[in-house]
């Protein structure tokens, strides 16, 4: 009997501590995201880098993100590891998996291109993705962003609509895309990959959420590391022989 290739969602988030969320000790409340943990893994180990881009890289074609091109952010930098763009000697995810069978989805930042306005050989389309709704560049308002295109279309103007927020469209595109394969190609498997600019700069937030959690921050980083730090211990995600510094 043929097994049935598995869909795969791959959702990222911009900028985040690993105990920013609740599953992971944070104060803000994600139960969604906790309830995906407590039904599969939580990781105690792992790396990334400090800034997002080569890890984008990185996560994209399991290489060291020098490999791709993408050393730092997406400008030349001149030395070939730094070159800004994911070049032509590695493949993405979404290529690989198109080639088996897969369709793939973008819904989000992708930040590993240095043309922010031509169509290069380096935007999601030209590296496997079948569908992509998001920003080219890395990061800026979540009211009224910078490159939001769709396929190799800049549609910077649907952001002015009333009620706009970044965050909100990534999700809602990213439930469309799936409902729309549901549709066109159910005996199809998808890959689909949901990369938030949130909760990177200028942190910007639905008024009502930020009044849910007027003063929970209020004791200051140094308590709250530590109360942190307690959850960490308790949930068997750290070692109480880890100490803060």
């Amino acid at each position: 009997m043929k097994t049935r290739k598995p869909n795969v969602i791959l959702i990222l988030n911009d900028d985040m501590g690993y105990s920013d969320i609740g599953c992971y000790g944070g104060e803000v409340l994600t139960p969604n995201l906790d309830r995906l943990a407590a039904g599969g893994l939580r990781f105690s180990q792992f790396y990334n880098t400090a800034r997002c881009s080569p890890s984008r890289a990185s996560m994209l074609t399991g290489l060291h993100p020098h490999q791709t091109g993408v050393g730092i952010l997406t400008y030349d930098s001149g030395p070939e590891g730094y070159a800004g763009n994911l070049n032509q000697r590695c493949v993405t995810i979404a290529q690989v998996l198109k080639s088996h069978g897969y369709r793939t989805y973008m819904s989000g930042k992708w930040h590993v291109a240095s043309s922010l306005s031509n169509p290069t050989d380096t935007w999601p389309l030209q590296r496997g993705f079948d569908a992509f709704y998001g920003t080219i560049i890395g990061a800026g308002s979540f009211y009224d962003p910078n490159t939001l295109t769709r396929g190799n279309d800049n549609i910077e103007h649907e952001a002015h609509a009333p009620g706009f927020f970044y965050t909100d469209a990534i999700s809602d595109q990213a439930v469309a895309y799936i409902e729309q394969h549901a549709q066109a190609h159910a005996d199809t498997p998808f890959f689909e990959y949901v990369a938030y600019t949130a909760p990177h700069w200028p942190l910007h937030a639905h008024e009502e959420d930020i009044a849910k959690y007027k003063g929970r921050f209020d004791k200051g980083w140094d308590a709250l590391r530590e109360e942190r730090l307690e959850r960490l211990v308790a949930s068997g995600l750290l070692k109480d022989a880890w100490k803060l510094t």
